[in-house]
């Protein structure tokens, strides 16, 4: 059995996650969606809520699971006996960043393969720092999420109210 574990922070999950999620689970025979609990970067979502919102997007999909993890990710793979990462790349500057990544996990861990899906054209814009700003905006996102995302997004900038800097200045890949 290849098992393939699909890191990220997931903050939230969207449909170009979904995508290549499911684009995966084709072609191996477990995915595992990784949530990372402590990315070096402010999040909208604790590492509970993102977990949840994943396995709700993939309740359709026997072969996809959805875990949290912490630590290296290579640690991960060799603790669940996964044999592949996948990523995915979004635009050309995806790759330099991505590439870098395969290269220092190869180095920590020869024996996992990285294999990078190339986005669905219409995902190419999406990220989750662009989904939380039109989101922090009251901006309509459910063309880029799922309902349920879309309504703990509503949710959850109606806890924060205004004037919260919960969206950062700066684009942050995701």
């Amino acid at each position: 059995m290849v098992r393939a574990v699909y890191p990220g922070t997931f903050d939230p999950i969207h449909f170009g996650h979904i995508a290549i999620a499911k684009r995966a689970a084709r072609l191996f025979d477990e995915v595992v969606v990784a949530v990372y609990d402590r990315p070096l970067k402010t999040l909208l979502f604790s590492p509970e809520e993102r977990i949840e919102l994943a396995r709700l997007s993939f309740n359709d999909k026997a072969n996809l699971k959805v875990m949290g993890f912490n630590g290296l990710l290579v640690e991960f793979c060799r603790k669940i006996d996964a044999q592949v990462i996948v990523r995915g790349l979004r635009v050309f500057s995806d790759f330099e960043y991505e590439f870098r990544m395969a290269l220092a996990n190869h180095r920590l861990a020869p024996e996992i393969e990285v294999v990078a899906f190339i986005t669905n054209e219409e995902h190419t814009f999406l990220s989750g720092s662009t989904v939380r700003e039109i989101a922090s905006l009251n901006g309509d996102v459910s063309s880029m999420v799922p309902f349920h995302v879309v309504e703990a997004l509503q949710l959850r900038f109606r806890e924060l109210g205004d004037g919260q800097q919960i969206v950062p200045a700066t684009s942050m890949r995701d």
